[in-house]
């Protein structure tokens, strides 16, 4: 095995859940002020996974008082402590930047009909 490939390895978290484009998602970020540590919690719907190997990356886009507020995280962070799944979204595309431009009622995602 080339030696880039099984660094790459140690460093990737297979503790993750499952989750697509259109999902609702709780992230738990470690966040690190002076000598305190805690626990922030970002909910909202990804709107976009861009696969890889340790440079994976996921949106999470959340409405925080009127305004639209998106963040990029990557998917093999040591600060992610976990990622919690609200609810599975139906959505028919891979990368959903048309809720930017919708508001209110209009920007919610249909839940995921399990048969």
């Amino acid at each position: 095995m080339d030696i880039i490939k099984k660094i790459e390895q140690e460093q990737m978290r297979f503790d993750l859940p499952k989750f697509r484009a259109g999902d609702a998602v709780k992230v738990h970020l470690r966040i690190v002020e002076g000598e305190k540590e805690r626990i922030q919690v970002f909910q909202g719907n990804v709107i976009r996974i861009n696969r890889g190997t340790t440079n994976a990356t996921f949106t999470v886009r959340k409405i925080s008082d009127g305004v639209g507020v998106e963040r990029v995280f990557p998917l093999h962070s040591p600060f992610i402590e976990r990622i919690e799944m609200v609810t599975e979204g139906d959505v028919r595309r891979s990368r959903i930047y048309y809720l930017r431009k919708l508001k209110g009622k209009a920007a919610r995602i249909k839940p995921k009909k399990n048969w």
